[in-house]
């Protein structure tokens, strides 16, 4: 059970604790009470699927940004075997807040890579909040290259509030690392598969997003800007997230519509966080089928799908 409980999981949270309650008055005074219990649970069972397929998109945003929300190296280690983590930039560097290497997914070798969180501030220092340095987008690119040259397929995890915006990341060439990963990775020769586990903002997710399928995860998010950031410039309030999020259309149904994402995977009632196995089992399934999928694909092929499935992106029509 989480112990983090957002604003509008309240009324669940009630609900729950009069059945808590029932169940002490039925056991302290030996009532048989079940009826009651059981009335009690249909109503937050109903109570929570109603709620949960039809969040708004500013409480998906803090669902994405739950504190207990399942971390690159959780996935890994519920999906693959053999993990075997792959170090350095090969400049002497080695960003935390990107960690890749090789593993297998029921029993195919992958190159597995994504972004990192913490869950303590102890972690989050360590892995800087999931906000990539330029030698995290040079090692991401890195063991791109290795897998491509060894023909293993690659999957990437992304979970980023954003690139780094320090003034470190600045002098070391932040952006220029990140157009590198985009470029490059549109010539990969093996099949990529991304999928947007949390936050997915701007350039900092982009870096690792050039893939020929694209996921989100049901109460994930991606997004050319963080919600906060377009209110403060559009309105110059930040409070105005939840018009912001609204107006940039971040989630899976209307990211689907315009044709940036192939695909949702569903979660758990309530959240990724809910229950690690079976968010895991679902994204594993989609990365599977996806595998198959490609694997039929010439290399001109799928570079060219690859390509092309990008150039489309932003494409409108005048009246």
């Amino acid at each position: 059970m989480s112990n983090t409980i957002l604003d509008f999981e309240k009324p669940i949270m009630e609900i729950q604790e009069k059945i808590e309650e029932l169940k002490k008055i039925s056991v302290e005074s030996g009532m048989d009470l079940n009826k009651e219990i059981e009335t009690f649970e249909q109503q937050a069972d109903d109570y929570k699927k109603e709620l949960y397929s039809n969040l708004k998109p500013s409480q998906k945003l803090q669902i994405a940004r739950h504190p207990e929300r399942p971390n690159f190296l959780d996935y890994v280690n519920h999906m693959c075997t053999d993990f075997v983590e792959l170090h350095g930039d090969r400049t002497g560097m080695d960003d935390r807040a990107i960690i890749g290497g090789l593993a297998k997914i029921d029993g195919k070798p992958v190159m597995i890579i994504g972004t990192m969180k913490g869950k303590s501030t102890k972690e989050n220092l360590e892995y800087n909040f999931g906000m990539p340095q330029p030698q995290g987008y040079r090692k991401a690119l890195r063991l791109f290259k290795h897998a491509s040259k060894f023909n293993i397929p690659i999957i990437t995890l992304i979970d980023t509030p954003g690139a780094y915006p320090g003034i470190s990341a600045e002098e070391t060439g932040q952006g220029g690392a990140i157009a590198v990963n985009l470029r490059d990775m549109a010539k990969l020769e093996v099949p990529v598969i991304a999928i947007v586990t949390g936050e997915g903002c701007s350039g900092g997710a982009l870096g690792l997003a050039v893939a020929d399928k694209v996921f989100l995860l049901e109460h994930a998010y991606y997004t050319v800007i963080s919600p906060e950031g377009c209110a403060s410039i559009l309105w110059r309030d930040a409070s105005r997230a939840g018009d912001a999020a609204e107006a940039l259309k971040i989630t899976a149904p209307d990211l689907m519509k315009f044709n940036i994402i192939d695909g949702e995977i569903k979660e758990p009632v309530g959240g990724a966080h809910k229950d690690y196995e079976l968010i895991s089992a679902n994204m594993k399934k989609a990365i599977l089928e996806s595998l198959d999928e490609l694997a039929n694909l010439s290399v001109a092929d799928l570079k060219n799908r690859r390509y092309e499935k990008f150039r489309k992106m932003g494409a409108f029509i005048e009246n």
